[in-house]
């Protein structure tokens, strides 16, 4: 079947796709066309009768059905469609769009001040619409604003420091597409329980937040835990590795489990990282995927261009049965600020079976 398309077109900002001919085209021919970021589920008849059933979150669709074109306006940030699944799996379950990211907390000063920020982290997180998301370092006035933000996304956490004191290690989900069944937090320290707890010479009180959820969209139960470790004291980002571990370990589930965060440790160097994957406990989704973006961006940016040193220290890694199709450090870089001082890291997965 030939085809065609046009990629150099804008509408409104958007890039356009024009194709053709005029009878139907497959999911496989517009992924081809796409770069194989975009999954449309079903498009029929091009012509008088089109119909397209599913159209996954995207920026800006635009269809024009005729009997010879569907023109496909999508946005130049195009980061967490739905993507081709390359893994031979035949069901048709939505993959899973999973965020880590830093917030940075919100500092009144300029010229990396909240107000500033807010914005374009709005723009940011709108365009992506990740189905869950853990932060780090959000003050409770600042996650009440990303709530307002994303009226389609619920949160849950609590201020390290207790109550809404500190920072948060707080989880975003999409209402839609998950449901909480359970959820808690622990200090890391050598007492877990007790709220604001720090045992290991680190000044700032570190956490967990932990979500186990329902996927509305395929019934499948899941973990994830959220976190983010200290930036100082090394002997306790192993200690807070290995409570992880062992918190982990003690669900005794067969479910999947995501591990997110902020680690301040660079992924495959750091004891910390060796602690969480050695003996395969957790893996690395990144060094699973698919497909990579962003290879080789520091995560952390400092409000800076991007540095291509390849250090990871926002990680998200998997246990159980989970298939990553892509992973991305998304670097997001307007004109005027940086949303954060941390880039976003992305992985599009598919949850497997818990047997």
């Amino acid at each position: 079947m030939a085809t065609t398309a046009s990629g150099d077109d804008r509408l409104n900002g958007f890039k356009v796709l024009n194709i053709g001919p005029t009878y139907p085209m497959t999911t496989r021919a517009l992924n081809a066309l796409t770069g194989g970021f975009v999954e449309l589920t079903l498009v029929q008849g091009i012509g008088s009768s089109t119909m397209m059933t599913r159209l996954p979150r995207m920026s800006y669709l635009q269809v024009i059905m005729n009997h010879k074109l569907v023109a496909l306006a999508l946005s130049t940030l195009l980061v967490c469609p739905t993507v081709p699944w390359a893994f031979g799996a035949t069901n048709s379950a939505p993959s899973l769009c999973v965020m880590t990211y830093n917030l940075r907390y919100a500092s009144p000063t300029p010229p990396n001040a909240w107000p500033q920020r807010r914005p374009l982290m709005r723009e940011l997180l709108q365009r992506v619409l990740p189905d869950v998301m853990g932060t780090q370092e959000g003050l409770y006035s600042q996650i009440q604003d990303l709530a307002a933000d994303l009226p389609d996304y619920e949160w849950i956490g609590t201020g390290r420091d207790g109550g809404s004191r500190g920072e948060f290690m707080a989880v975003f989900f999409r209402k839609a597409r998950l449901e909480p069944l359970a959820f808690d937090h622990f200090w890391l320290s050598d007492t877990p329980a007790v709220i604001g707890s720090t045992t290991w010479g680190n000044r700032n009180r570190r956490m967990v937040t932990w979500v186990k959820f329902r996927d509305r969209a395929t019934g499948d139960e899941f973990f994830r835990f959220n976190t983010h470790f200290d930036h100082e004291i090394q002997a306790a980002r192993e200690k807070s590795a290995e409570l992880v571990r062992q918190r982990v370990a003690a669900l005794d589930t067969k479910l999947p489990v995501l591990l997110i965060g902020d680690f301040n440790a660079a992924a495959g160097s750091n004891k910390a990282y060796e602690i969480l994957t050695g003996d395969k406990f957790f893996t690395d989704a990144w060094t699973i995927a698919g497909e990579r973006r962003g290879e080789g961006i520091n995560t952390f940016n400092g409000f800076q261009p991007a540095q291509q040193n390849g250090v990871r220290i926002d990680w998200i890694l998997t246990r159980g049965v989970v298939l990553v199709a892509q992973a991305e450090t998304l670097r997001y870089t307007p004109e005027s600020h940086y949303p954060s001082d941390h880039f976003p890291v992305i992985a599009r997965l598919r949850l497997g079976p818990a047997n």
